[in-house]
């Protein structure tokens, strides 16, 4: 039961600094600026690492428990409580968001400022991207010490700075399921709640080839 306590409060932490940074933003008319948003949420994604990783691995995402149960590093049981408990973390941070400013409609939701395919595809790649760090840096399904704090955090803020603007940089179907159910933006969710999904199973072959490759040939390296 810890485990699942934890992803939910470290799930409505993200959310709540994530998408709130965003949503200051907005009543700020940009104060805190794109890199500020980056910032915010490498940094936040890094802090709960270090503060959950022991007890849960800090998963904080859907399709990162997914992926790692694809890539048999977590076991198939606790992949539906994982992802309620994360779901279940990130509605209650937008719920307290829509709280605190009940004139900001969106409260930080991903849509799609190009084409949808545009949108779709790039999702795609960028959970692809942080989910091959993440399986690079991790053991097991645990998410935990310096490298691995330092490692995600930062490709969270590179891939928001870079894919921001378009797509939102999602990269996490709780994320976005979060404010568009309290925000009432459903119209594009679907793009968010399947890419993620894809880039970051994606990524499994890819890490583990890698490393089956490292592991034949040593004198490689």
């Amino acid at each position: 039961m810890k485990k699942y306590i934890a992803e939910f409060v470290g799930t409505f932490i993200l959310i709540f600094v994530g998408t709130g940074s965003v949503i200051v933003n907005s009543v700020t008319d940009g104060d805190v600026s794109l890199v500020g948003i980056a910032m915010a949420w490498g940094l936040v994604v890094s802090a709960m690492i270090y503060a959950i990783g022991d007890l849960s691995g800090a998963h904080i995402n859907p399709a990162v428990t997914i992926a790692f149960w694809v890539g048999k590093r977590f076991e198939g049981r606790k992949v539906v409580p994982y992802i309620v408990a994360q779901c279940a973390g990130a509605i209650a941070a937008s719920l307290l968001l829509r709280f605190l400013y009940p004139d900001q409609e969106s409260l930080g939701a991903t849509l799609p400022v190009g084409t949808v395919m545009q949108s779709f595809v790039l999702e795609i790649m960028l959970t692809l991207m942080l989910m091959f760090v993440v399986l690079n840096v991790t053991v097991g399904a645990k998410e935990k010490g310096i490298t691995a704090g330092l490692a995600i955090g930062g490709v969270i803020s590179f891939e928001v700075l870079c894919g921001g603007p378009i797509s939102g940089a999602s990269m996490n179907p709780a994320r976005s399921l979060a404010p568009a159910l309290v925000g009432g933006q459903m119209q594009h969710l679907w793009v968010y709640l399947v890419a993620p999904v894809i880039g970051s199973v994606a990524a499994v072959p890819i890490s583990h080839y890698l490393h089956s490759e490292r592991e034949q040939t040593p004198e490689a390296e």
